[in-house]
């Protein structure tokens, strides 16, 4: 695993940090440095953004609340949140709950409004700036929909950012509060947190670097993009340990009851196009992918600017890992030798025999 992760940072990723959970202990390791200045080495389970990893975490209460029979799979988004989804073509009458949770509602993803030109300047220029859930979904419903729904898959934080607002409606607590009440609290996850628009990481942690353009400089991005790392679809903070815990415990079972965890491990096929290894699919915040060994594994990614962090667990939840990769480069051949490096470190960790 260390070869693995000196492989990631030979590839020009500034720090990696990796933990692994298997029956037989914890096996950690580190490359790189934990930022650019002092040349301090990467931390030990620091702090991380979890980015859309926050996704299984809002798409597990919703499943726990299908299980309570306070909400239901095939109801629509218009039935729970009338009025919201409408305009441009938007009809929420015919989009689902589990069209939200598996990104086959087809809206549009708001991330493209508010970050419409990929620059340094905009990032510092915005950065401080935070939406409200309701803002973000009004941007979105002056997009036409890539596709009705139900018929293709297409990444959206929008569904997310909806999931968040359903959760409230149904419970009258925010998401956030049902995270800690059913999540991080039964499973004692201490040094995880859903900040909001609070943008500092608690210590240690790694600094996050983003390359703009291609030959560009590195620059600092530990501050989060606030309009889109702020809400059910992105904020959650943690670390290694906490997320290791968590995707076993998801895994095994300890969170959901059988039929709702089969529902969520009911996978659509991710396209070919889409960034995401061959066979790759998607349930309900948790994709399933393949492993070269057989078999495959059950988790969920999170990016943000200058960092990728990927939380998983075997099917049986006997093994899990979080990577997390502490830059981003803006040319496409070398984010192509990243992603490689960092899924095939993932691929041999879980691979491997006791």
């Amino acid at each position: 695993m260390q070869r693995d992760a000196d492989a990631l940072r030979d590839a020009g990723v500034t720090g990696v940090s990796v933990r692994l959970e298997t029956p037989r202990g914890t096996v950690t390791a580190r490359s790189g440095v934990g930022d650019l200045v002092s040349r301090r080495p990467v931390p030990k389970d620091g702090y991380l953004r979890l980015g859309s990893t926050t996704k299984t975490f809002v798409a597990t209460v919703m499943l726990q609340l299908v299980g309570e029979k306070r909400l239901s799979l095939d109801q629509t988004v218009e039935q729970l949140l009338p009025g919201t989804v409408s305009g441009a073509g938007n009809d929420g009458r015919t989009i689902t709950v589990r069209n939200l949770l598996q990104h086959t509602s087809g809206l549009h993803d708001y991330i493209y409004d508010v970050f419409p030109n990929p620059s340094a300047q905009t990032y510092y220029a915005n950065r401080w700036h935070a939406y409200r859930p309701e803002q973000l979904v009004a941007m979105a419903m002056r997009h036409e929909p890539a596709f009705p729904a139900g018929t293709r898959w297409a990444y959206s934080n929008t569904n997310y950012v909806l999931a968040g607002m359903i959760i409230e409606k149904v419970t009258g607590r925010s998401w956030e509060q049902q995270v800690h009440d059913r999540i991080l609290r039964p499973l004692g996850m201490r040094d995880t947190d859903t900040p909001g628009t609070r943008p500092f990481l608690p210590h240690p942690y790694t600094a996050n670097y983003q390359q703009f353009t291609a030959d560009g400089p590195m620059a600092d991005t530990t501050i989060p993009y606030r309009p889109f790392d702020s809400g059910a679809d992105g904020s959650m903070t943690g670390t290694a340990r906490d997320l290791n815990r968590f995707f076993a415990a998801l895994t095994s079972g300890r969170l959901l009851e059988p039929t709702e965890l089969a529902a969520m491990r009911t996978t659509v096929p991710v396209p070919q196009d889409s960034g995401h290894p061959a066979g790759t699919g998607d349930g309900l915040g948790l994709f399933f992918t393949p492993l070269s060994c057989g078999g495959g594994y059950l988790g969920h990614g999170g990016s943000g600017f200058g960092y990728v962090i990927r939380g998983a667990a075997t099917t049986d939840g006997r093994r899990a890992i979080t990577v997390s990769a502490h830059s981003r480069s803006a040319d496409p051949h070398t984010a192509a030798r990243q992603e490689d490096a960092l899924r095939n470190l993932i691929d041999h960790a879980l691979c491997r025999t006791e």
